[in-house]
């Protein structure tokens, strides 16, 4: 019987395998060496305090404290920098009523810039106790006599009504607010700041000055009755009286001004361009039979 080929045996250059480890040396050390180096980057990188935070830097803090937000803070000093949680730090943050907004930054040497934007406290209202409302008409506070704010009083929403009916509520709150940024706006605060802003969503708005005098502008267009106003108050002015209630909110005539004149009690009198008003004024917060309409 004839034999085959063994097949198992192979040919090979003298030398061949050495020179193959060698080659390959090179590549097996520098592979060895960056494996030292990546353990000797993560025991001092991330297990050591090479990129510990060492500093928590706040700005734009004037009502709040860096100590009340530390306490809110997830992230504190000797946390990874790179493994801080900068979004849940910035959402834990907005836990503190005065803190509007706030942004986290990594800095080397290892820190972090905290950046907040507070709220501008713009009124008080009157929810069964006060509270602050901001610019943007949200109630964020309770006010506490630290906050040494003198604010117009916004009254005339029930605490029911607010927790039940918020989204009816919240355009009411705006609305006062932008009557008192056009109340300043036009110059007016520097005759009387605003004292308070009387809420009725059926019988409109009333404002009380700083000064005592009460304006009843019921319902919707406020630039045309507080340019009417300017002009009536100034028609006072030049006849040395003063006024102590203004009516701009007659809705057969919302085009009337009606005065009751300080020191005069009865029928409210006409002035500026109205030419003519009826009904007897029963005083501040009472019923106009006359049709003003503002309770």
């Amino acid at each position: 019987m004839a034999r085959g080929t063994n097949r198992r045996r192979v040919d090979r250059v003298p030398g061949e395998r050495l020179r193959t480890f060698s080659r390959a040396l090179p590549s097996l050390a520098a592979a060895a060496a960056l494996a030292a180096s990546l353990g000797l980057a993560w025991r001092y990188g991330v297990e050591g305090d090479l990129l510990r935070v060492r500093e928590i830097r706040f700005s734009g803090l004037s009502r709040a404290t860096a100590a009340e937000l530390l306490e809110l803070s997830p992230v504190q000093r000797g946390e990874h920098l790179l493994l801080a949680d900068t979004g849940a730090m910035e959402a834990a943050l907005l836990r503190h009523p005065w803190i509007a907004a706030a942004e986290v930054r990594r800095r080397l040497p290892p820190a972090l810039d905290v950046t907040v934007t507070e709220r501008r406290a713009a009124a008080l209202v009157e929810l069964g106790g006060l509270y602050l409302v901001d610019e943007r008409g949200e109630v964020f506070k309770r006010a506490a006599p630290g906050d040494g704010l003198d604010l117009p009083v916004l009254t005339g929403i029930g605490r029911e009504d607010w927790v039940e009916r918020r989204a009816e509520i919240e355009p009411l709150l705006e609305a006062a607010l932008a009557l008192v940024a056009r109340w300043s706006a036009r110059g007016l605060d520097r005759r009387a700041p605003v004292s308070e802003i009387h809420l009725d969503p059926d019988y409109g708005t009333t404002l009380w000055a700083a000064d005592g005098v009460e304006v009843r502008l019921g319902q919707g267009d406020l630039e045309e009755k507080l340019t009417r106003l300017e002009r009536t108050l100034a028609a006072l002015d030049a006849e040395g009286a003063r006024a102590e209630v203004l009516h701009l909110d007659n809705r057969r005539h919302p085009d009337w001004v009606a005065v009751r004149l300080a020191g005069r009690r009865g029928e409210a009198e006409p002035r500026g361009e109205a030419r003519h008003a009826r009904g007897a004024d029963t005083g501040p917060r009472g019923r106009d039979p006359g049709g003003t309409g503002r309770p």
